[in-house]
């Protein structure tokens, strides 16, 4: 199942832009230009407080100098660890164009009127998702989830459904962004914009 990867394609300092973001903007248009399924689908890695790792696919939703943005359940395994332990990796795995986008930084909170506009655009079975899963937690079956929608249903049946308070948004801040691009005889090319103690931000080259 070995893939050997184009000799001709690789990424150079040169190619970089000036900053994290601006490059990352760069590669996600090119994803999307490419014709992936679910671009914005990412890996995020968390910790619990005794260094037990977790992961688990989830949507980027927004980003921009600060950061990148995803949406949870506060109290999921993922909340919890990302609030308890606040450090957090992510990784877009864009396969097909042999291109890879790691990024490692602490979490934080979106603002709350942040996360009320991003609800207030989900689709409407989606919001009242949101009140019906207890994300994370042992369900005695199928029904149960099902009864939990049905009961958020009746519950928002005259009005819109507002966030829940235990809902909402995170944003991980990166301490480092790697732009991995794969090469020949698995010589890959590793470029990581690391911010500095002074929180300005350099590039450095990694051994694949």
């Amino acid at each position: 199942m070995r893939q050997e990867y184009p000799a001709e394609k690789g990424l150079s300092r040169g190619d970089l832009a000036a900053d994290w973001h601006t490059q990352f903007v760069g590669w996600f248009a090119d994803a999307v230009a490419y014709g992936l399924p679910e671009p914005n689908a990412m890996v995020v890695a968390t910790a619990d407080p005794a260094a037990r790792p977790s992961a688990r696919t989830v949507l980027l939703k927004a980003h921009d100098g600060r950061g990148l943005v995803f949406y949870t359940n506060y109290e999921s395994r993922k909340g919890v660890e990302a609030l308890t332990n606040p450090y957090a990796s992510l990784l877009f795995p864009w396969f097909a164009m042999h291109r890879q986008v790691i990024v490692c930084g602490r979490v934080e909170p979106v603002d709350r009127a942040e996360t009320e506009e991003y609800f207030a655009a989900r689709p409407h079975g989606s919001q009242l998702g949101a009140w019906a899963s207890p994300q994370s937690r042992v369900l005695a079956d199928r029904a149960e989830l099902d009864a939990g929608y049905a009961a958020a249903t009746a519950r928002f049946a005259t009005g819109p459904v507002p966030a829940p308070p235990h809902w909402g948004g995170l944003r991980v801040v990166p301490d480092t962004v790697e732009f991995w691009q794969g090469r020949a005889s698995r010589l890959h090319d590793r470029l990581r914009y690391r911010r500095t103690e002074d929180g300005s931000w350099t590039v450095e080259r990694l051994a694949p």
